[in-house]
């Protein structure tokens, strides 16, 4: 699918890697609506690419239902979707006096990163597959993140590895299932990216995580997870699949 012309729903887009995708889809000409439960954020990337700011809890139908429907009066019916909110966390099963871990901070995180992944997917999905369909019959493509912890998640990271390995797991599925519709879905597992939250440790923290990366040594830049997100829009052929984007890293146990 050419980017360029096309409404794209960008989750996340307030800040880090969905702040890149924002900014790159709009370099290519696509009409962007930023969704993210960061007000501010989201009004701050979407005024500087020239697209719409949509206040947006993802794992609230209610709130992504309006968001749709804000971003569809702005920009047109939505083909691109990119799912880039979420959120990450560590904590030991059971804690340094003896106590389990609480509950509910796992089911948080997989609330977030699995279910609100799913949230928005199922009702922008039902929408593309009204669209008449493009080049191919192609109506819509959708672009999920996960994590290479979800392959190799380390010490406290139970919560944060079962949702990324479920958004890679259901990955093929939803391609399967969507097939019919013309709607493709693939999902990128980045590895250690110089975001703002990892660029808030000190410069030693980051160069040590850095010197783990096989080649480059260095963190990832959110204009390369972009630049793999907007291809995957851009390549047809590509369905289904789940791209490490890693340097080679294999996380260590801790």
């Amino acid at each position: 699918m050419n980017v360029q012309g096309q409404a794209a729903l960008v989750t996340g887009g307030g800040s880090g890697l969905g702040e890149a995708v924002a900014r790159e889809l709009a370099r290519l000409g696509a009409r962007v609506a930023v969704l993210d439960v960061n007000a501010a954020g989201a009004a701050r990337v979407a005024a500087e690419v020239g697209g719409i700011a949509c206040t947006c809890d993802i794992t609230n139908a209610d709130d992504v239902t309006a968001a749709l429907d804000a971003a569809e009066a702005a920009h047109g019916p939505a083909r691109i979707l990119m799912n880039i909110a979420g959120i990450g966390t560590a904590k030991r099963v059971i804690a340094r006096d003896g106590s389990p871990a609480p509950l509910a901070d796992f089911e948080r995180v997989v609330r977030i990163n699995l279910v609100g992944t799913y949230n928005v997917i199922r009702l922008a999905a039902a929408r593309m597959a009204r669209l008449e369909g493009l080049d191919d019959g192609e109506r819509g493509v959708i672009i999920n993140t996960a994590s290479v912890a979800a392959f190799d998640g380390q010490v406290g990271q139970e919560a944060y590895a079962a949702s990324k390995a479920g958004v890679a797991g259901m990955t093929l599925p939803l391609a399967r299932d969507l097939a019919q519709w013309g709607i493709r879905v693939n999902t990128i597992a980045p590895g250690l990216f110089a975001t703002p939250l990892l660029q808030e440790l000190p410069a030693e923290v980051q160069q040590s995580l850095a010197s783990s990366i096989p080649f480059p040594k260095r963190l990832g830049l959110p204009a390369e997870f972009a630049a793999l997100a907007a291809h995957m829009v851009a390549n047809g052929h590509l369905n289904g699949e789940v791209v490490r984007l890693d340097g080679a890293l294999r996380m260590a146990p801790r």
